[in-house]
């Protein structure tokens, strides 16, 4: 008897469930744009933003929520956001000037990231925020307001090292900030170039899910500015970063039946799972489980801005009462920029089937018209199964067009078609390593060429992070689309702007709580 299928449906919310369910429409912009095919839904942003500002209101909480521009290059996802109250988190010269030109004001926009001249020049010349990593690139800032004769520029020192007296929460060390150990010389820096730079905040981003660490950190940075106003500095805010995570799957125990299954079949306790046996991070050493599960924790109950809440909401480590409620006492701001977060049901990633075949141990190939830097579910971590959406004229199978929800799970992986069946996706680089999924992927079919695979959720970090043109394969075009008059309408990413479509849509979001 072999064992079950082991899904792992995807979450949809209504916009990208009925966007998925338009199949003529999806296969009608693969055939004339290509795949991979990028697909937006800019309302879908705005929505996310409002649910974070009531997270801030429920807190009678002030400061602005910033997209981490990272997360997608979009320019309808970015231009969607100007017109909100919205900041923008950018890392880079260039998405710096991607946000100033989809009309997004200086003063919403936050420059952090690995800073080379050029990048603070820009930043300096429109008066924008500047995340400080060092004291060193706070020197070479005030040295280049100083030569231009520039008005003193807006700049939050990023801290790192944070310690809690008398408990066992660890953090994990940053190549970005400064030590909070170092905080006296940092103070002394700051003072030293008031004529240079306005000091309004501190900011910390810690790549974790942990709260205790998190909330660590917080505590520390309200502590921090009040050191700094003792000072006679000024600062007002709490840049909090990003790393409040997507809930990506629909069940629950879809997650906890496939990690299991994954650690007894690298024990051998059952077939194997992923291509050559690949471990994730775990490995069998003489019979024991070795290693971490290198694996995003796909099923989140509590992510987005619900994770913002209980953040808020956890009792600080050494004063005790919650978080949010000694940002208002001392009449602090926050700041956020979530990326993934504020993307999330954002989008998803058209591939067409080019091909199906089968090795010599029975396994199902399924080519794809992409590869695995087009959609990075392996290089996130990030384990959900795309939805199968038939070509046309393809015969109906129950299930085929619906989603893993309607999947049925009493077939075998080489049963005939309509049944359940196990596949491997690989993509079109002449590359070993090339695979889409590392992991078996149960379809609710055998796909066949001309079909196309829709991968949910991929907005955040997924789409075209590392998206590039490796044996000039094209890079996948972007589509943004919206609901008008009913219907399901479209334009390219880059001629989205948000003059008359919002209204339309009926849906508003305000960064600044």
């Amino acid at each position: 008897m072999r064992p079950l299928p082991l899904y792992l449906e995807p979450r949809l919310e209504p916009p990208l469930r009925s966007l998925l369910e338009e199949r003529d429409l999806l296969h009608t912009l693969t055939d004339a744009l290509g795949s991979p095919l990028n697909l937006l839904l800019p309302e879908q942003i705005a929505e996310n933003l409002a649910r974070f500002q009531a997270v801030y209101r429920k807190h009678h909480l002030t400061g602005r929520i910033h997209f981490a521009h990272k997360a997608n290059r979009s320019s309808a996802l970015v231009r969607r956001l100007a017109a909100t109250e919205a900041g923008l988190d950018v890392a880079s010269l260039a998405e710096l000037q991607h946000v100033l030109g989809a009309g997004c004001p200086p003063e919403r926009i936050m420059a952090t990231g690995p800073k080379n001249r050029e990048y603070l020049w820009l930043a300096a010349r429109t008066g924008v925020t500047v995340h400080l990593d060092s004291r060193a690139e706070l020197d070479d800032l005030a040295d280049l307001v100083r030569k231009q004769a520039l008005p003193p520029v807006r700049v939050m020192p990023r801290l790192s090292g944070f310690r809690a007296p008398g408990t066992t929460v660890l953090t994990r060390p940053s190549r970005f900030g400064t030590d909070v150990g170092e905080l006296t010389e940092l103070i002394d820096a700051l003072e030293r170039h008031r004529d240079a730079v306005e000091t309004t905040g501190v900011a910390y981003h810690l790549d974790t899910t942990g709260v205790p660490e998190k909330a660590v950190a917080l505590e520390t940075c309200i502590t921090v500015l009040n050191e700094c106003r003792r000072r006679g500095l000024r600062p007002r805010t709490v840049d909090i970063g990003g790393g409040f995570g997507v809930d990506y799957l629909a069940d629950a125990g879809q997650w906890e039946r496939y990690t299991t299954e994954l650690t007894r079949a690298v024990l051998g306790k059952r077939p194997a799972l992923t291509w050559q046996g690949h471990g994730y991070g775990l490995r069998n050493e003489s019979g024991r489980l070795r290693g971490t599960l290198g694996l995003y924790p796909a099923h989140r109950p509590v992510a987005a801005e619900a994770y913002l809440d209980e953040l808020l909401s956890c009792p600080a480590p050494t004063l005790g009462r919650p978080l949010g409620t000694l940002l208002l006492e001392n009449l602090y701001d926050l700041a956020v920029e979530p990326g993934r977060a504020l993307a999330d049901q954002c989008g998803a990633t058209l591939a067409r089937v080019l091909e199906v075949r089968h090795t010599a141990a029975g396994e199902h190939l399924v080519r794809l018209e992409m590869n695995a830097r087009d959609v990075g579910l392996e290089e996130h971590g990030v384990l959900m199964d795309p939805l199968l959406i038939p070509r046309p004229g393809a015969p109906a199978t129950p299930g085929a067009s619906d989603g893993p929800s309607d999947r049925r799970s009493d077939g075998s992986p080489d049963g005939p078609p309509g049944d359940p069946v196990g596949v491997y996706l690989i993509g079109n680089l002449c590359l070993e390593t090339d695979l889409i999924t590392r992991r078996t992927v149960f379809l609710p079919r055998l796909p066949a060429p001309g079909d196309l695979l829709a991968f949910a959720n991929t907005a955040g970090y997924l789409m075209d992070f590392s998206a590039g043109r490796a044996l000039r394969q094209p890079v996948a075009r972007k589509v943004a689309a919206y609901r008008q008059d009913g219907a399901w309408r479209w334009r390219l990413d880059e001629q989205y702007w948000p003059v008359d479509v919002t209204a339309a849509a009926g849906h508003r979001g305000d960064g600044q709580a």
